[in-house]
């Protein structure tokens, strides 16, 4: 009897696999087909959660490039390897003699791989110092950043544009992301355009011939190009030579333009002046040496809101940070590529989930060699369902139709609102990957990935896949 009941189980576990729909829906098939994206290019997985067979499975097993979906393996990774609640730590050392508020030494900044080590946190690190009693530095700054192995390599090299933000490479006392923000304001009364950089360096010069006109107000790129910016990072200048419609009203534009020792240093010049502390020195590359005294340590927002920028923006530095710190905390420093991927692959081992497919380049999908099949993605996202973490998992992704990569699309519909779902987009891969919450109630998985050079005309059929899973 227990062996007959067994047999039964076995043969009921395959009839519920032989369920799985492997033809696309025909709405997503149409929108395919308009797009000329073969169904060769794309693999998709729909499995209500909690539940072993699957509704619909095409192409599931085959390694694709899941562009910034990837972001999902890796925040989902750091919120169960290193916690919700983890934080990174930058910490500021003196050498020498501090008397009177007068530092006859240098100052030290180790780098503890921050990703959030923005404007705002910059200056609060500047205002403890001054709190603290710091009002002059006669040595040099010292940045130490051996938490993390030296991003070697072009930031352009992905799309020849290094001064594009999302390019910028790892580092281990990243400020403000090695960006300046220009904005620009439209000044009608004046028949000119204002421009001001946050923050601005004493050394940054500024050049504004902008033109005021008429006009619609261009959108991404066009935007950028309208503007016509040289950047020259070694003098270093910014020339815009452009046109501005007065429609565009205030408008800004992160750019990546300073080298990261440059950034630190120009940054450090202008809140420290702004402060009213002195500083004449140089900046320089080094190590905290046996003996220095620890004057303060600035903790970064926890994991969990870490996790949450990530993924509702996109954020290529954030994930690469997370990676490279999985890698710093299981294998200690410096942490590099493989010491980050062994992490991963062991977590993911520990799950029972068999993926060799898996290719993790930098934990960002910024790239044109990770890998990954849509069966196992959906397999980590039914893992990430059952897991503790899963709260903030879930709500890092962004609200179909309300906000993040999310906030235009299906915006009005009855999938909108109901469903978080991170998105990617290359040149050649777009994606989605997340949960839906059905009209019936029942939360279900998808991923579709499709991998072609018409990839990023795919976004119809994957809105139309949503649609499906939500009205089914």
């Amino acid at each position: 009897m227990p062996i007959r009941f067994a047999v039964l189980v076995v043969l009921s576990a395959f009839a519920c696999l032989a369920q799985a729909q492997s033809t696309l829906p025909a709405s997503v098939s149409q929108a395919l087909a308009a797009a000329k994206i073969p169904a060769s290019s794309v693999a998709v997985v729909v499995q209500e959660v909690g539940v072993h067979h699957e509704t619909l499975r095409a192409n599931a097993a085959a390694p694709m490039n899941p562009a910034s979906v990837m972001k999902l393996v890796t925040t989902y990774a750091a919120l169960e390897q290193l916690g919700p609640a983890y934080r990174w730590k930058t910490e500021i050392y003196a050498t020498g003699a501090l008397q009177d508020g007068v530092l006859e030494g240098d100052l030290i900044l180790k780098g503890g791989g921050d990703p959030k080590l923005d404007l705002e946190a910059f200056w609060r690190l500047v205002r403890a110092l001054r709190g603290k009693g710091l009002r002059e530095i006669r040595g040099n700054l010292v940045v130490d950043r051996g938490l993390f192995e030296r991003a070697e390599g072009d930031a352009g090299r992905f799309d020849g544009d290094p001064f594009r933000p999302y390019n910028v490479l790892p580092d281990a006392l990243l400020v403000n992301y090695k960006s300046l923000r220009f904005v620009f304001i439209a000044e009608p009364e004046r028949a000119a355009v204002r421009v001001f950089a946050e923050p601005r360096p004493p050394a940054l010069e500024l050049v504004n011939t902008l033109r005021l006109t008429e006009g619609a107000c261009p959108e991404g790129s066009a935007f950028r190009e309208m503007l016509k910016p040289t950047f020259e990072p070694a003098r270093p200048r910014v020339i815009f030579s452009g046109q501005y419609p007065a429609s565009c009203g205030e408008k800004d534009l992160n750019v990546a333009l300073l080298e990261p020792n440059d950034q630190v240093a120009g940054l450090m010049r202008q809140l420290w002046s702004e402060s009213g502390g002195v500083w004449n020195g140089s900046l320089r590359d080094g190590q905290v040496p046996a003996g220095a005294k620890l004057l303060h340590t600035l903790e970064s927002p926890s994991l969990s809101e870490i996790v949450r920028d990530t993924n509702k923006f996109s954020n290529n530095i954030m994930a690469r940070h997370l990676f490279l710190t999985l890698g710093a905390e299981s294998a200690g420093p410096p942490a590099n590529t493989q010491k980050s991927l062994a992490a991963i692959r062991s977590w993911i081992a520990g799950k029972k989930i068999v993926a060799p497919e898996l290719v993790m380049e930098n934990g960002s999908g910024l790239s044109r060699n990770e890998r990954i099949s849509a069966g196992n993605l959906a397999a980590l996202l039914q893992s990430a369902w059952r897991s503790a973490v899963m709260p903030e998992f879930i709500a890092s992704m962004p609200i179909a139709g309300l906000d993040g990569t999310m906030r235009r699309r299906v915006k009005g519909e009855g999938v909108a609102g109901q469903a978080h779902i991170k998105t990617g987009l290359l040149s050649d891969a777009r994606s989605i990957a997340g949960y839906v919450l059905d009209r019936s109630g029942r939360v279900v998985i998808v991923v579709m990935l499709v991998n072609h050079p018409n990839a990023p005309q795919a976004q119809p059929a994957m809105d139309a896949l949503l649609r499906w899973v939500y009205e089914r």
